[in-house]
């Protein structure tokens, strides 16, 4: 839910961890990449595109339809 509030943004995995799991709980950062594949694997089970994207040294973003956050009215369904 946190990353599709705002599709296209690059979070680093701290940011992630704060928000996802809170300040005040110690997680290591490998976390954030299972937590990651994991909901990569659910979200991909009937052949779904990989909406979450990877950003080399930097974080994960996720996208959504068009740069804008809208769907495609055009796309099929």
């Amino acid at each position: 839910q946190f990353l599709m509030e705002r599709p296209h943004h690059v979070f680093p995995r701290e940011e992630l961890l704060k928000a996802v799991w809170g300040a005040d709980i110690h997680v290591e950062l490998r976390t954030v990449d299972v937590h990651i594949r994991r909901l990569r694997k659910a979200m991909n089970e009937g052949g779904e595109p990989d909406l979450i994207r990877t950003v080399r040294a930097a974080g994960y973003s996720i996208d959504s339809g068009s740069p804008d956050g809208e769907t495609d009215p055009d796309a099929d369904v």
